[in-house]
């Protein structure tokens, strides 16, 4: 047990030297961390088109490449705050532009699983990853409601890193089917999260006198 505590340690010492050089590379450049998040959109919308091109002769390596693509994308998720921390180009706008072009890198990947269940006519795959794609784009707006009213809401399992892992495991493992099971898992866990934050905020606020309309925020 020792053993293998030692070596996942190493590994993930490993993996956190191996991002470093990488965040300490773009640091040099000055390149602003809003780029970099922009960048992370088109690769995941490169992983989408993968998915939209599959058809039932070449699905298994169109949704392997996509899979492995999706990795590329999120190690610009993973540095692009570290390089904005430690070039000091830390902004509020920055945090909301990721926040953004995060939900579009949402979208953009159910859509290409979408088109692809209807390219091959599986109408009721077609109705989950739609199911799916809103439930995700709920997950975050639940949050971003319930903390414009109560400060945080970080309640409920299935937020965005644990979305793009199983995405990842069901184009990489789509050879066996993994990718049906996986929509289904994010369905169920996505929705049981939007109804503990919903819940959570109730509880929250449920105690708070009344307020004015204009002290609600409509967008």
């Amino acid at each position: 047990m020792a053993s293998n505590k030692s070596w996942t340690n190493a590994f993930g010492r490993a993996c956190g030297v191996l991002l470093q050089a990488i965040v300490n590379g773009l640091a040099l450049t000055r390149i602003s961390p809003n780029v970099l998040t922009f960048i992370g959109l088109l690769i995941n919308t490169i992983a989408a088109i993968l998915f939209g091109y599959a058809n039932e002769h070449n699905y298994v390596r169109m949704f392997l490449y996509a899979g492995l693509v999706i990795i590329g994308a999120g190690i610009f998720d993973m540095v692009d705050g570290r390089v904005a921390r430690q070039t000091d180009q830390v902004t509020v706008f920055g945090a909301f532009f990721d926040s953004v072009i995060d939900r579009y890198s949402d979208v953009v990947l159910f859509f290409g699983l979408l088109v692809f269940y209807a390219r091959g006519n599986r109408f009721f795959y077609v109705v989950l990853a739609a199911f799916v794609m809103v439930t995700s784009l709920m997950v975050s707006y639940t949050r971003a409601r319930a903390e414009a009213l109560i400060g945080q809401c970080k309640v409920g399992f299935m937020e965005r890193p644990e979305r793009i892992v199983l995405i990842i495991l069901g184009a990489l493992f789509n050879r066996w089917g993994v990718m049906a099971p996986v929509l289904w898992v994010l369905a169920v866990l996505s929705t049981i999260t939007v109804i503990h934050r919903i819940r959570y905020t109730y509880q929250m606020t449920k105690e708070m006198g009344p307020v004015r309309p204009t002290a609600i925020p409509t967008r």
